[in-house]
């Protein structure tokens, strides 16, 4: 027989937990009375997350290259215009005041590709202050189009050797032009001509090369321009259809299109008086000075396209050099010192090109930022108002010019003592340190330098 199973006993309730008391708050930490009492809360005791230390970072980083590049880019400029600024001070030799200045030329034309704006600003970032601390006069030759500079240069030669030859074309009709009447009224005052060394300034590869260009034609090419062959007869236009509208059926409004005159343009390119394949067969003047006008090519280093962005930064950041090579041209071009230009003979080479001008070499690295659009030969897609191209086209240089050529360069005498020159602090700083130092200065004399306050007396009074 089972045994019978005893009923469960009833257990006791089980008494309720008690939870720990809180334990008491942390006591704040004790605020930094400085910055109490500037209303500033207390500084975080930890660093910022890994995203936040990327970020600030790599700002940081960009922010102190980008100041740092142009602090010195400033300081540069300021050590070569320090250079030459002792010849602003240097008195005119002529006491009466009839004898011209120093006057440079400064050649910059529009790079391959974009626009005249360019060329401007990069003129007026670097070479301008360096031209105004010597306190020189110069002019501008402007291009917007390729050949407006050779245009310029071919012309300017060909007036003077017109004067040697006493050909200088004088028509009655014609109005002088504002440069021939200063010229007419300084003749007649007896202002001379400033003796000495000028100098050309030419910005930019596209731009040296039609400087070449415009020397080899002006010098070399005839006074008078080529005869161009006669147009074709233009062919009739085919005889109305009988049925066709009269003139006096069409509304007035095309008629009025049709009388408007069209909008004056700009004038036409002057074409070239030679070709490249003329200089070994045209004479050189028998007046033609042995030393041509100095000149200096400056760097322009321009570059477009979105996959070239590596390069425009890295240039970006790097634009202190670029202000310290192009303030040591313009520099050597105030002073007036100058070479001969270099040439080198390859033997290997055919025997045309056994001679290599270093003319043809100054600034050749540029050609390869040129968009690719330059070198397309498309007739199409050409512009019709350019008479030659040159940009596209190799530099060539005829032997009895490249000798006579001369380029600035500074004395070993010049770069030292341009090397010892310090520039202050006071002139490369930006506005929130010059903004800082004010307010020191300006505090310290308030509270040290306080002036003492002299009674007047009755005499002053009165």
């Amino acid at each position: 027989m089972a045994e019978p199973v005893p009923p469960a006993s009833t257990a006791a309730p089980a008494a309720p937990a008690t939870s720990p008391p809180p334990p008491p708050p942390k006591a704040p930490r004790p605020q930094n009375q400085a910055l109490r009492m500037l209303g500033i809360p207390n500084l975080p005791n930890k660093l910022p997350s890994r995203n936040w230390m990327i970020f600030w970072t790599v700002s940081a980083s960009i922010t102190a290259a980008i100041i740092y590049d142009r602090r010195e880019k400033r300081r540069n400029i300021a050590k070569w215009r320090h250079a030459v600024e002792h010849l602003a001070a240097e008195p005119i030799t002529d006491k009466l005041g009839l004898e011209q200045p120093r006057k440079l030329t400064i050649y910059l034309s529009a790079p391959p590709g974009d626009g005249l704006r360019v060329a401007q600003d990069h003129y007026t970032e670097y070479v301008k202050p360096v031209l105004a601390a010597s306190g020189l006069d110069w002019e501008f030759v402007q291009g917007r189009r390729e050949g407006d500079v050779r245009a310029v240069v071919a012309e300017r030669l060909r007036k003077v050797r017109r004067g040697w030859e006493n050909k200088e074309e004088q028509d009655p009709d014609r109005e002088p032009t504002k440069d021939e009447l200063i010229e007419i009224y300084r003749q007649q005052r007896g202002i001379k001509d400033y003796e000495g060394v000028r100098g050309d300034v030419v910005i930019g590869r596209h731009t040296w090369k039609e400087y070449l260009r415009g020397l080899h034609e002006g010098w070399l090419g005839p006074l008078v321009a080529p005869a161009e062959p006669a147009p074709l007869p233009p062919t009739p236009a085919p005889a109305a259809a009988e049925g066709s509208a009269s003139t006096e059926d069409k509304p007035a409004e095309e008629k009025k299109k049709e009388e408007e005159a069209p909008k004056p343009k700009r004038p036409p390119q002057p074409k070239p008086y030679n070709t490249t394949s003329d200089y070994p067969s045209e004479t050189l003047h028998p007046l033609t000075p042995q030393e041509l006008t100095p000149a200096v090519p400056i760097r322009e280093p321009h570059i477009l396209g979105f996959l070239n962005t590596p390069t425009r930064l890295v240039r970006f950041f790097n634009r202190r050099s670029l202000a310290d090579d192009i303030g040591r041209e313009v520099a050597a071009v105030c002073l007036a010192t100058h070479r001969e230009f270099q040439q080198q003979t390859n033997p290997d080479a055919p025997s045309t090109d056994s001679v290599q001008y270093e003319q043809a070499k100054e600034l050749e690295w540029e050609e390869k930022d040129w968009p690719k659009k330059v070198w397309k030969e498309d007739e199409a897609d050409a512009d019709k108002e350019v008479t030659e191209k040159i940009h596209t086209k190799p530099v060539v240089m005829d032997p009895r010019l490249a000798h006579r050529m001369r380029r600035f360069v500074l004395t070993p005498e010049d770069e030292d003592r341009v090397s010892k020159i310090k520039v202050p602090e006071e002139e490369v700083e930006g506005w929130i340190k010059g903004s800082l130092r004010q307010a020191y200065r300006w505090g310290y004399d308030k509270a040290f330098n306080k002036k003492k306050l002299v009674p007047l007396e009755d005499k002053d009074v009165e």
